[in-house]
């Protein structure tokens, strides 16, 4: 076999050229007193060249011992050759330029990593990622506090492992920008995808406070935020979130849905302990007629708290024994208002209350009503209950009061409750519906029965004849 179908047989490759700035591999043959020698296999030819011990810092200390003859490493040609006919080569920049191809690929790829804190100054966070210098904007980390506050605040993370994302990279002008809090918001919502899918509405579990507004606090669930309504922070909802909770606090949450379309989770601190509702409703009964006030109205009804405090809702059938299109047109909020418990949901902690049917006795025990069933005067019982409530109200009593000693009393129709003959029942709602006939109209109606009586006689006595 002659030399050229030696060499097209898989010959050694062709000799090339060194350049300074290039990264190749080589194989470490030992240590002499310049430093570490090391073949380079890459070239084609045998070259030599030698890293000093000025250039492997990154190694640590005594980085000379950590390199073990036949182990393979990634050089960076700092000088083709010396005086003395060797290559000069560094670790520590083949370290920071393969760091510089690294961070790249993860800048393309959009990827996530972690990276320590080296140090600080007055615009950001220092940190080195694979043997590069990169930098964070303080607006790029998480907690960071502007003002006189922000150096400290910074200071405290020096050390520490942050999860980080590259937002800008730029080799030629040597600049990496890295941030905090875009890593930060991807890694959630990674999190929320995947707490989404596995979380049970009715299940209840752990999680911290990580912010208090006045409508309810954020809760994390590991990941992912949900939140717990004003309404279902507590079984008393008076009580003030802030006053209750502080922002890193661990409570219990209910779930109580999850919305895979809009990635929202609704909880309630209240229903993951259920047994203080039990606590609060025990000295209750169903039959009892107790004072409570309006706390917000709907169109199906009113919902109250009794003293304890407990919630329940007047259906807008329970309100008066008649038809109303919206409970306003009986109750406003912040009225106080006799009730009777009509049924206790032990398992689904609701309330069912009447006002319709605490009416009766409410009035032998002081209560007064206007003729469209408005409460006109509280007695005493209901003053120590809820005496700022009532206290209140006193201008609002006062004028219903007023407004009902201008108007003729109306007698109050007593209906029955039986609704089984449902065309009956329908006749009498739409009869007492009715508006109340004019004088004009009234005397009108009379003239022309009578009328019509008198036509009547005289076509009776025609007939006769």
């Amino acid at each position: 076999m002659d030399m050229g179908a030696l060499l097209d047989s898989g010959g050694a490759p062709e000799p090339r050229s060194l350049r300074r700035g290039e990264v190749v591999e080589g194989i470490v043959m030992g240590n002499e007193r310049d430093g570490v020698l090391v073949d380079l296999v890459d070239i084609g030819s045998k070259s030599e060249g030698v890293i000093p011990s000025n250039e492997m810092h990154s190694l640590g200390a005594d980085p000379a011992s950590k390199l073990k003859a036949g182990e393979r490493v990634l050089v960076y040609v700092v000088q083709p050759e010396t005086n003395e006919g060797q290559v000069l080569l560094s670790i520590d920049r083949a370290r920071g330029e393969q760091g510089w191809r690294i961070l790249q690929q993860r800048f393309e790829d959009g990827e996530i990593f972690e990276g320590e804190v080296t140090g600080y100054n007055k615009g950001g966070l220092l940190a080195n990622v694979e043997g590069v210098n990169a930098f964070i904007p303080m607006s790029q980390v998480v907690g960071a506090k502007p003002g006189s506050d922000g150096a400290q605040s910074l200071a405290e993370q020096v050390g520490r492992s942050l999860r980080l994302k590259v937002i800008e990279i730029n080799r030629r002008r040597n600049r990496a920008i890295l941030s905090e809090r875009a890593a930060l918001q991807e890694w959630r919502s990674e999190q929320k995808d995947r707490l989404l899918d596995e979380l049970k509405e009715g299940e209840i579990r752990t999680g911290r406070i990580t912010s208090i507004r006045n409508f309810g606090v954020f809760v994390d669930l590991g990941g992912a935020d949900g939140l717990a309504h004003l309404s279902e922070l507590s079984w008393d909802r008076n009580a003030n979130p802030e006053e209750r909770f502080k922002i890193g606090d661990e409570v219990k949450v209910y779930v109580m849905k999850v919305d895979q379309e809009t990635k929202k989770i609704a909880l309630s601190i209240r229903r993951a302990a259920p047994e203080q509702w039990q606590d609060l409703i025990a000295k209750y009964a169903v039959g009892d007629v107790v004072p409570g006030v309006v706390t917000k109205l709907v169109a199906f009804g009113a919902f109250t708290r009794l003293p304890g405090p407990v919630e329940g809702l007047v259906h807008v059938s329970e309100l008066v024994d008649r038809r109303i299109s919206h409970p306003q047109e009986v109750v406003e909020e912040g009225d106080v208002v006799p009730l009777k418990i009509v049924r206790i949901e032990h398992d689904r902690h609701r309330l069912g209350l009447s006002l319709r049917d605490a009416r009766q006795e409410a009035e032998q025990r002081g209560w007064q009503f206007d003729d469209q069933g408005r409460v006109t005067t509280v007695p005493d019982e209901a003053v120590e209950a809820f005496p700022e409530e009532v206290k209140t109200i006193e201008g609002r009593l006062e004028a219903r009061r007023a407004e009902a000693a201008t108007r003729a009393p109306t007698p109050r129709r007593e209906e029955s409750r039986d609704d089984s003959d449902e065309p009956v029942a329908q006749m009498r709602r739409d009869r007492d519906d009715e508006p109340p006939m004019t004088a004009m109209a009234a005397a009108m109606q009379q003239a022309q029965e009578r009328a019509q009586a008198e036509e009547n006689e005289a076509a009776s006595s025609a007939s006769e004849d």
